[in-house]
């Protein structure tokens, strides 16, 4: 009987062992605090004009095309390099486009996801595994029968048109042909 009350008295005193409460405090049960950080110098702010580019612009964007239309904000293609799609294009919804896409571009593939959550002007998407102008796709949006890729800045890479039930064509910025497919 002795081993029982044993027994059932360590448990007790195991199970109120683990009931203690910890906290950040020394062994005095005085609380214990980081010690306070120490302000560093800040340099101080100039301004001034900065000097025009020189040398090579090729990180600018080339400036739009004269004779190109504003379709829904967006720039649309120069006239005449898509006319045959625009016009054989069928109707396009931006709940149509949600979700992932095959993407066939310069001879290669890979994947593009499209959601309808909002950024900037257009909806929030992205690339996986593409090369070149792809590679930097933030946002897309419909602007009438057309679909604008776009980089994390607002800024147009490529416009397909609906072809087929579930295949749009169309070009980049720089050209080449791209054509999504489900």
């Amino acid at each position: 009987m002795r081993t029982i009350h044993a027994v059932a008295g360590l448990a007790v005193v195991l199970a109120l062992a683990g009931c203690q409460r910890t906290s950040m405090s020394d062994f005095g049960g005085n609380p214990v605090s980081p010690a306070p950080l120490q302000a560093q110098p800040v340099p101080s702010v100039s301004s001034g004009q900065l000097s025009a580019p020189t040398g090579d612009t090729s990180q600018f964007p080339a400036a739009p095309v004269s004779g190109t239309a504003a379709v829904g904000g967006v720039q649309a293609a120069p006239a005449g390099t898509e006319v045959a799609a625009a016009a054989n294009a069928l109707d396009v919804t931006k709940e149509s486009m949600v979700g992932n896409w095959r993407v066939s571009n310069a001879g290669s593939s890979c994947d593009m996801f499209l959601t309808l959550t909002n950024l900037g002007s257009g909806s929030r998407g992205g690339t996986r595994g593409c090369a070149g102008e792809l590679t930097a796709m933030g946002s897309w949006e419909v602007a009438g029968k057309q679909v604008v890729l776009k980089d994390r800045n607002g800024n147009p890479l490529a416009r397909l048109f609906k072809t087929a039930d579930a295949r749009f064509d169309g070009s980049t910025n720089g050209g080449q042909s791209i054509s999504l497919s489900r």
